[in-house]
């Protein structure tokens, strides 16, 4: 039996979703049921459980709010994480940590490897590293997934605030010197299906091929959606958030590669499915 958590966010649910599909033995969990405020509650849900493999999607994702909310961060991303990570390696369980590239300092123009230097910038970041550096420590059948840029149908994103925006202005300032790739995640929820089948644990870049600035992808969004919406580039420094971000998010793939993954579809492609879906 595979448990997936956080089946009300966009991962969660399109993994439950897909795993539904290929008719596989699946339970989903909401923090009704696992609650990671709660650790050792959490811990002990899957310890009565047993599941044979866990995809854990729940996290706190609020990255402007973790910077005055550091303890719930820290707790739900790293200590709760950590106990799941002790639940699995004590029934054997396989486990899949959704990540980030907010681990990564930001710097330069290159994507990141893997094994790159993990500085991240803001307080999110610190509590998803929290998180990996746990799951590697305890357990040995992991894989730890960095994504990045998550937009899928259920739940708030980018495209869907893009869009929105757009039923009131004709001009709409999007920052251009934060570089990334989009995640779809029905074409995540595929690549992470397929992986909890195998034993190639480790650590694996995901994200939709290409890389964009936001403004790019705002672009591409209303040019898709034929709306007439002129971008507006600015930079980071004309839009100031209580949390950094990083300049570079850019994932090498190569991890994926190696293991004989297939990459995810171009994020112009993805963007125009989600679109018509």
């Amino acid at each position: 039996m595979i448990l997936v958590t956080g089946i009300t966010g966009q991962l969660g649910y399109d993994v439950l979703k897909e795993l539904k599909k290929r008719g596989k033995d699946c339970i989903g969990t909401t923090r009704r049921e696992l609650d990671l405020n709660d650790p050792d509650g959490a811990k002990d849900f899957i310890l009565k459980q047993k599941p044979d493999a866990v995809i854990h999607c729940a996290a706190y994702t609020a990255v402007d709010k973790a910077e005055t909310e550091a303890e719930a961060a820290l707790t739900v991303n790293g200590m709760a994480t950590r106990k799941i990570a002790e639940a699995c390696h004590e029934i054997g369980a396989k486990l899949i940590f959704i990540s980030t590239d907010y681990v990564f300092g930001g710097d330069g123009k290159e994507p990141y490897e893997i094994k790159a230097e993990k500085t991240p910038v803001n307080m999110y970041g610190r509590s998803k590293l929290l998180g990996e550096d746990a799951v590697a420590a305890i357990h040995d059948k992991y894989f730890i997934v960095r994504i990045s840029w998550v937009f899928g149908s259920n739940g708030k994103n980018f495209v869907k605030t893009m869009l929105n925006l757009a039923k009131t202005n004709k001009k709409i300032r999007v920052v251009a010197d934060q570089i990334g790739s989009p995640t779809y995640t029905p074409d995540l929820a595929k690549l992470l299906a397929d992986m909890i089948e195998t034993e190639k644990y480790g650590i694996y870049h995901a994200t939709n091929e290409g890389f964009c600035s936001w403004a790019e992808f705002a672009r591409k969004i209303f040019e898709l959606s034929k709306l007439d919406v002129e971008v507006e580039e600015i930079q980071t420094a004309d839009y100031p958030t209580p949390a950094r971000r990083p300049f570079n998010s850019r994932l090498s793939k190569t991890s994926l590669d190696e293991a004989g993954f297939s990459r995810l579809p171009e994020w112009q492609d993805a963007l125009e499915r989600f679109l018509k879906s």
